[in-house]
């Protein structure tokens, strides 16, 4: 390919040498700069090819990630997709929970007003029933938070180191009962309580302590509950002795009010 360029290179300017008489060093040189003008374009084309090979490789490769980028896409968008829907399911879910939960506070909100309007609807049934031994000072009714506590003093139902209840107790006790009956959603917790005074003499051979005394007189006022008819599965007694006391037991009027019975309303368990 070389030579032939050559000879064309020189058959071409033959006849500026014959025309102009060229001298044979111009025309070696005229040679020269043709053989290397070849030459040069001959780098570049190598060079152009290599290039181009290149390219194509780097297009292949460009082709095959583009490919891998798509699947991956491809994989993630479906990925994606079935997170959104999970997720969907999820709030769903949790919507339908909320909504159930939601209710089922208002349905306790709902029973716990019921409830309490009726111990309210006691609690006012016993202030009327037990008006006059309220004035006398000889009853005390309290409500907190649904607990009713009917809370009578010792001198109205036992007479003093005595657990037996009193004719005129058993009158107080009545009208209790007669409001008791009505209420079936509450257990019903007799509390018997004294004041600090030791129990001496005789008396210690039947009730050693007040613990003894406060205890009798408890059970003393669920047994007759029970035989007027209080379901016994709702009573109960408990004795506290002197240990919770309401008043100052340093006066008389307080130790008064420490010795007494409570009928408490409580949760059922």
């Amino acid at each position: 390919m070389r030579k032939t360029f050559v000879v064309l290179t020189a058959l071409t300017m033959l006849p500026f040498g014959v025309a102009g008489c060229v001298s044979k060093s111009e025309y070696t040189k005229a040679v020269q700069s043709a053989e290397a003008r070849y030459t040069a374009l001959e780098a570049d084309n190598t060079r152009l090819k290599r290039e181009l090979a290149d390219a194509g490789k780097r297009n292949e490769q460009l082709t095959a990630d583009r490919a891998e980028l798509e699947r991956t896409l491809t994989m993630k968008a479906g990925d994606l997709g079935k997170t959104i829907t999970d997720l969907r399911q999820r709030i769903s879910s949790l919507e339908t929970d909320n909504a159930r939960l939601m209710q089922d506070v208002a349905d306790a909100q709902k029973a716990r007003e019921e409830k309490v309007r009726e111990v309210s609807s006691t609690y006012e049934q016993l202030v009327a029933k037990m008006k006059g031994e309220i004035d006398k000072g000889h009853v005390t009714i309290s409500e907190l938070k649904g607990r009713l506590t009917v809370n009578m003093v010792e001198a109205i139902l036992f007479d003093s180191g005595k657990a037996e209840v009193k004719p005129e107790g058993l009158v107080v006790l009545g009208k209790v009962i007669e409001i008791l009956k009505t209420v079936n959603d509450k257990a019903i917790r007799i509390e018997g309580h004294t004041d600090n005074k030791a129990i001496v003499g005789p008396l210690t051979q039947r009730y050693p302590t007040n613990w003894e005394l406060s205890a009798a007189r408890a059970i003393t006022v669920s047994r007759y509950l029970q035989k007027q008819g209080i379901e016994p599965a709702l009573l109960s007694a408990a004795a506290f002795g002197e240990f919770k006391p309401v008043a100052d037991n340093d006066t008389l009027e307080g130790r008064a009010r420490n010795r007494r019975i409570e009928i408490v309303l409580v949760a059922k368990d």
